[in-house]
């Protein structure tokens, strides 16, 4: 029996962090990083660290509201926190890029969901082309991943073709353009439906959802469900 057999979508486009790894286990990772550097270092220092990565999630969460923003976000996202903090922007983005984009990559592959590969090579070898679409940075990750050869589109929310955090539609719509293929005719794969399911169904793309619980009919318990469903 061929797996996808029956898939009615021309493409599949995925969120990244908590979708194709287990967020969990690599925040318990760096928690334990941070740690080690607190030896280094004043225990002042790293509860300033703290603070500072806890005030830019912070703001990341709110942006979601502002839509698509006429200045560039790759900036915002730094700029407004700071302003909060009353530190520097550079010092706020250095912090960040280093602690929440550099220092976890060695320790990504170890968080890779063990079912999502499977579905990614039956999905190739079908022919269907795959997207990766993420409000944080993508390709630096899914080479960690070592999953970087299945994804012909690798976006960005902050990329300037975009400049919109989920839910806002516009990066679900851009990724599909870039796929060469109708909003309509792909499947958007998550882990929030408040931020995946709702940006999906806003930009008019069916979707499931990574939920181990199965709450909904558009939530997944594993991603050998995603392959059952069609491989009849």
């Amino acid at each position: 029996m061929t797996a996808f057999q029956d898939f009615p979508y021309r493409a599949v486009l995925w969120d990244l962090d908590g979708t194709l790894y287990r967020q969990g286990p690599l925040r318990k990772r760096m928690l334990w990083e941070l740690g080690k550097q607190g030896l280094r270092q004043s225990p002042v220092a790293t509860l300033r660290m703290l603070r500072w990565l806890r005030a830019f999630r912070t703001v990341r969460e709110e942006l979601r509201g502002l839509g698509q923003a006429r200045e560039p976000l790759d900036r915002i996202q730094f700029e407004l926190p700071a302003s909060r903090l009353a530190v520097p922007a550079e010092a706020l983005e250095t912090l960040v890029r280093e602690w929440m984009w550099t220092r976890p990559l060695p320790f990504l592959r170890a968080a890779l969901y063990s079912d999502v590969l499977p579905v990614l090579e039956a999905l190739r070898a079908k022919g269907i082309p795959m997207g990766v679409f993420s409000d944080y940075p993508v390709r630096e990750k899914l080479v960690a991943l070592g999953l970087d050869r299945f994804f012909r589109v690798q976006v960005s929310a902050v990329d300037p073709q975009i400049n919109a955090f989920k839910p806002h539609p516009r990066g679900f719509l851009y990724a599909s353009e870039q796929l060469g293929v109708e909003p309509g005719q792909v499947l958007f794969v998550g882990d929030r439906m408040d931020v995946d399911g709702e940006g999906a169904r806003a930009a008019g793309q069916d979707f499931r959802i990574l939920d181990r619980l199965g709450k909904s009919s558009h939530t997944l318990r594993d991603y050998g469900q995603l392959a059952r469903s069609w491989n009849v």
